[in-house]
């Protein structure tokens, strides 16, 4: 698949399939989506990062929904397969991108081999105890009943989170019809609901302690009117990495898709870095 340069790319990481979007050359960067997206996410920022941007595609979302059975969808093992991934195909010291639950992951991969980096930006990421959000605690409670429903069943409740994610409606309507296609092929309500079941705040509470010596060069991006990750955690994480917060005024969650240019520019500046430059900022 190939959409504007973007290239789909699949491969078996110790035997089980993994899927990442890639676009552009030079130094690497590497992206990270959350819940209820897929490697498209990204599609507005890719184009816009000067480097080579590659946009994993967690196991058990997007194209990867059926892959997802029976495996470990929770953020740690996320990013252990990020951190082995990065070793089957040879990336080295790439710039590290998070948002929502990717931003979890990020930070985990980041504690755990902090040397594998030159850089982390994460924008309106989980993080400490901001997550889950209410809706999917929700869906934790009821996915017995939940991943018995019809597929259309779900839908408006889809709609309705995403349209609250964004603040460009466009991108909202553009955002449902990426990312709905994915859950509504595979099954709604069954892939939501294994999803929803992973997700543990033990594992972005579990390095909280680590990322104010994490010492790596990082930018903190947050839509300050987002309703799902409040920017009171972003102006905490941004402290703990040693940068200061970059507010989207009126931006809400879905930073990516809403606010790609202020997304990549964060990005870049990273890449634009010597190795010799501080920490920070």
């Amino acid at each position: 698949m190939s959409r504007a340069g973007v290239h789909l790319h699949e491969e078996l990481l110790d035997g089980e399939p993994i899927r990442w979007l890639e676009h552009g050359e030079g130094p690497p960067v590497v992206l990270v989506h959350g819940i209820p997206t897929s490697p498209r996410l990204w599609r507005h920022v890719m184009p816009l990062v000067s480097g080579r941007s590659l946009a994993l595609e967690m196991v058990g979302y997007g194209s990867s929904i059926p892959d997802g059975e029976g495996r470990d969808l929770g953020l740690a093992a996320q990013a252990d397969r990020l951190l082995r991934w990065l070793d089957m195909v040879g990336v080295e010291s790439p710039v590290l991108v998070g948002h929502d639950l990717g931003g979890g992951v990020a930070q985990i991969a980041a504690v755990r081999a902090p040397g594998r980096f030159s850089g982390i930006v994460l924008t309106n990421a989980v993080c400490y105890d901001s997550w889950p959000i209410p809706s999917v605690k929700a869906m934790q409670r009821a996915a017995p009943v939940l991943r018995h429903l019809p597929e259309l069943a779900l839908y408006p409740s889809f709609v309705q989170l995403v349209h609250r994610g964004h603040d460009d409606r466009a991108r909202a309507l553009e955002s449902i019809g990426v990312h709905w296609q994915h859950y509504v092929t595979h099954g709604a309500a069954r892939s939501l609901m294994r999803q929803a079941s992973a997700l543990d705040v033990a594992d972005t509470i579990a390095v909280a302690d680590r990322l104010p010596t994490l010492g790596l060069p990082a930018r903190v991006v947050w839509g300050d009117a987002d309703q799902f990750q409040k920017v009171e955690y972003g102006r905490r994480l941004a402290a703990d990495l040693g940068t200061t917060l970059q507010t989207i005024p009126g931006g809400k969650h879905f930073t990516p898709e809403d606010h790609p240019e202020v997304v990549a520019a964060a990005i870049d500046e990273l890449l634009a870095r010597s190795p010799g430059d501080d920490h920070g900022n």
